[in-house]
């Protein structure tokens, strides 16, 4: 059973003139809490004031989130804590309030049921039918504004895939549903250039500041479905499925590699993932 906090007290509804539900005006964060303990509690701050500050909402205060977070956490097992910050109240139309108050939302929900399975021997993708925009003011960002996420998720579950991997207008790999992809080839660790569209993820940023540990080398580059297809070894990241390799994407299949182990391995032993 999900609990919430809006503006600092408990709570279950908005006001319904809030610009999040009319327009998707604001930013979010998905934290994964292990023991009591948010995971990569800095980081997603960081990204929230990043978000907040390129949308121009005045930002949370620090204090009174992490105060809020732990008046939701429990003290033992996982759950998944979700911030939300909106613009806040006005009226009608498209123009942004001169004078708002920012809404902000921490909800706390169950962990999802990933089995270890999934990491032992990786997910099966397809090829989402739905595809991603250009929009580069809003690139990387995680904004509120997610409809084609629910559009492209909606889709390989429906032909029974738990997750499927999305490309752009133009044909380019560019994510997960709801997560971002890496790929290993030689000593490379490539991800997708977002600078047009995608969500740039925490742990996407923690891999790519690492990758040196696991003997790779970082890249950061525009990809298609043919250079997806001729990787040796991929996998998917984000904050509550930590990594996860991929077995097979329609009718190409991989073993999970050995790199692919380090990695999950190693940020699950410095405590940055959940892990299995």
């Amino acid at each position: 059973m999900a609990k919430f906090l809006l503006n600092g007290q408990p709570g279950e509804a908005l006001p319904l003139t809030d610009r999040a539900l009319h327009y998707g005006d604001g930013v979010f964060e998905t934290v994964a809490v292990v023991d009591g303990a948010p995971l990569c509690w800095e980081e997603h701050l960081r990204r929230l004031h990043h978000g907040c500050t390129r949308l121009a909402i005045a930002p949370p205060d620090a204090a009174d989130l992490r105060a809020e977070a732990e008046r939701l956490v429990p003290p033992g097992g996982r759950a998944v804590l979700k911030i939300i910050v909106s613009r806040g109240s006005g009226g009608r139309g498209y123009q942004s309030p001169e004078s708002v108050n920012p809404t902000r939302i921490l909800g706390l929900y169950d962990w999802p049921d990933y089995p270890e399975t999934l990491y032992r021997n990786g997910i099966n993708c397809t090829l989402s039918r739905v595809r991603l925009g250009h929009v580069p003011a809003l690139a990387g960002i995680k904004h509120l504004n997610r409809l084609e996420q629910v559009l492209a998720r909606d889709d390989v579950t429906a032909r029974g895939f738990r997750e499927g991997l999305v490309l752009d207008l133009d044909g380019n790999v560019i994510e997960g549903t709801m997560s971002n992809l890496f790929l290993i080839s030689d000593t490379s660790l490539i991800t997708p250039n977002l600078d047009n569209c995608g969500v740039a993820g925490i742990i996407r940023r923690l891999i790519l500041d690492r990758v040196l540990e696991w003997g790779l080398r970082p890249e950061v580059r525009t990809l298609g479905v043919d250079d997806v297809r001729a990787a040796e070894e991929l996998f998917l990241c984000n904050s509550i499925l930590g990594v996860c390799p991929i077995s097979g994407l329609d009718d190409r299949a991989w073993p999970v590699g050995p790199y692919t182990r380090a990695i999950m391995d190693s940020l699950a032993g410095d405590g940055q993932i959940a892990g299995p």
